[in-house]
């Protein structure tokens, strides 16, 4: 068996950011940085460009990287990385999917992803805990309540089959879920900053404001959000053991 403290962490990326934000950095860079990796520790694996998915062995754990593509969409790249994933959480390799990432593995395991109909959702938003968190590796003994960043037009509308969810509110029934022991996926953004978060709201001003929403108003809302951020953290090092 590999030495999980000694292997690297793949990450899948599944799409790019915004072209106002892509002077930051790459989403994997975004996650990479957040997560507390250092650049050797990090194997960065572009399936959204072509990248061909490696084999599984000799990682620590797999980070899945948000998208601007949309899982209904069935992109090729997307359905291979599906079926990759769908082995590698029966395998029992940590997982950790975000946002698209989070659709991506449910989509993978059976779940059902499609267009919220509650719309778009974006900005600091408050997450609610399910009491299984307290007993969950990533989440036990985080507040029952905390903030967390945003912004997604999709959701998982029916967790995969013997899923968990662990965390909803009053936009998305489920903002996080575990399947199994190792696979999980957080629908929030445990890797932005305010800062990139900000920026995600001025780049849709246009189409929050045909919304009837004022992207002023909910950048200067935005806040910092710590407990998020904890998770990504908590699953590394989960995955290290």
């Amino acid at each position: 068996m590999p030495n999980a403290a000694a292997s690297p962490f793949l990450i899948l990326q599944t799409g790019a950011p915004v072209a106002s934000m892509r002077r930051h950095g790459s989403f994997a860079h975004w996650i990479r940085v957040a997560a507390g990796l250092a650049a050797d520790e990090a194997v960065v694996t572009d399936v959204a460009q072509g990248d061909p998915l490696p084999a599984r062995d000799g990682f620590a754990g797999v980070i899945v990287t948000g998208s601007g593509a949309m899982v209904t969409e069935r992109r090729d790249w997307s359905e291979r990385s599906a079926a990759w994933l769908a082995e590698a959480a029966q395998d029992g390799l940590p997982l950790l999917g975000i946002c698209y990432g989070h659709q991506l593995i449910a989509h993978a395991l059976g779940g059902t992803v499609d267009d919220n109909p509650r719309g778009r959702e974006m900005g600091t938003v408050c997450i609610d805990l399910h009491p299984e968190a307290g007993r969950d590796p990533l989440f036990a003994g985080l507040p029952a309540r905390f903030a967390a960043q945003a912004t997604h037009l999709q959701s998982v509308l029916q967790p995969p089959a013997g899923a968990t969810v662990l965390a909803r509110n009053d936009h998305d029934d489920c903002h996080a879920f575990r399947w199994g022991e190792r696979a999980w996926g957080v629908q929030f953004h445990p890797e932005f900053s305010a800062g990139h978060m900000r920026g995600y709201i001025h780049a849709r001003a246009e189409a929050l404001a045909g919304e009837g929403r004022d992207s002023r108003r909910m950048a200067a809302a935005v806040r910092a959000a710590p407990h998020a951020r904890a998770v990504l953290r908590r699953f590394v090092r989960h995955a290290r053991r």
